[in-house]
């Protein structure tokens, strides 16, 4: 498991092990493949994108983020209710709006993350892989 995900999982609150040292491989057998590529998808649409982005920045009422995102309100409510099922956007009504906000951080570092690794490759750029552990001899 890489140094940056041990990192991050410290804290967070929801019963992930740090000291886990199962694969990605073996989490995602746990998990469900499926699940991720789910969620995954989710970003693959541009509009998506763009509704996380803006929520990113803090939660708002769904007419005001048709309109930050550029899109019919109709539209956007719809992939609001597809996030929101996914697990990746909450809402709550107050009085007669719903306030859409991401369901957490990881919802964030997840896009950042994606935003990164494609300014990397525009720039042609590879992070240097993860030093793996030398096994030592005891003695």
């Amino acid at each position: 498991m890489s140094s940056f995900l041990i990192g991050r999982m410290d804290g967070m609150g929801h019963g992930v092990d740090a000291t886990n040292t199962a694969t990605t491989r073996e989490r995602l057998d746990t998990v469900g493949t499926a699940d991720v590529a789910a969620t995954l998808q989710a970003l693959a649409t541009p509009s998506r994108l763009r509704i996380l982005a803006r929520l990113q920045e803090g939660s708002c009422a769904a007419g005001e983020l048709a309109e930050a995102v550029g899109m019919e309100q109709s539209a956007c409510s719809h992939q609001l209710r597809l996030l929101r099922n996914l697990g990746l956007v909450t809402g709550e009504r107050q009085g007669r709006s719903i306030i859409y906000a991401l369901y957490d951080h990881h919802v964030a570092e997840l896009l950042d993350q994606a935003l990164y690794h494609v300014e990397h490759l525009r720039l042609g750029l590879r992070d240097a892989a993860p030093a793996e552990a030398v096994p030592t001899e005891s003695g």
